[in-house]
């Protein structure tokens, strides 16, 4: 128990990374600056002029991601799943999901640009319009709307403020994250996104910190049920 807590907090520390290295690459690497006035093939050039290390990038934030996501989604599931067995069945079920989602948006990016690269030499439009096919898909798996990533974070955060395992602080900022990732299922409150990405660095570190400070929950106790006004 003790050994997957830790494993739990190692994995939150690494999605924390795995933010502040997604902006970092987007915000210098992979920042082309001013495009507005680019073509599609101008974009699709840039992007394969830097493939590699786009593909590294990629399987980085997203890949490796989700893997943790899968250490600590198991970690978070063991901690509270004798407060709160139901809720945190469905939590940890969104949570499995949103890593699946998470793993395959980032393979079908890196894999789809190779498809894209091959198909570049062949046949400029063809290729520009695969890769928007590409580009749509990533979107739409674990890119672009982040309902199912929110609505983890939402429900572990409220087991966490029922159960009382941890900081209630911690627990309040998660609800606020995960609102905010469930509300950029509206088109007009998309960038929301940035606001559930910036949110989460926090909510992982602290979390992972809190999981490696105190692996050792009391996870034995039961849980706490009321009827008819008996504890």
């Amino acid at each position: 128990m003790v050994d997957l807590q830790r494993a739990g907090g190692i994995a939150a520390v690494l999605q924390a990374l795995a933010y502040v290295v997604g902006f970092a690459v987007l915000a210098t690497l992979l920042n082309p600056g001013n495009t507005e006035s680019w073509s599609s093939e101008q974009r699709l050039d840039f992007i394969l002029e830097r493939k590699l290390g786009f593909q590294i990038w990629m399987n980085f934030i997203y890949v490796v991601f989700g893997i943790a996501l899968v250490i600590l989604a198991t970690a978070l599931h063991e901690r509270l799943k004798n407060h709160l067995p139901g809720l945190m069945q469905v939590a940890t079920a969104f949570g499995l999901i949103w890593a699946g989602l998470v793993i395959a948006s980032g393979m079908v990016s890196s894999v789809g640009l190779e498809s894209v690269a091959a198909l570049h030499a062949e046949d400029l439009e063809q290729a520009v319009s695969l890769w928007h096919a590409v580009n749509a898909i990533q979107l739409g798996l674990g890119g672009g709307v982040e309902i199912v990533g929110g609505l983890w974070v939402l429900l572990i955060s409220v087991a966490a403020l029922r159960s009382r395992k941890l900081s209630t602080t911690l627990s309040y900022l998660g609800v606020v994250v995960g609102v905010a990732g469930l509300l950029t299922i509206v088109p007009a409150l998309g960038d929301l996104g940035m606001i559930f990405g910036l949110g989460q660095i926090l909510w992982f570190i602290w979390i992972g910190f809190h999981l490696l400070c105190r692996p050792a929950a009391d996870d034995s106790s039961k849980p706490t049920t009321r009827r008819g006004g008996a504890a």
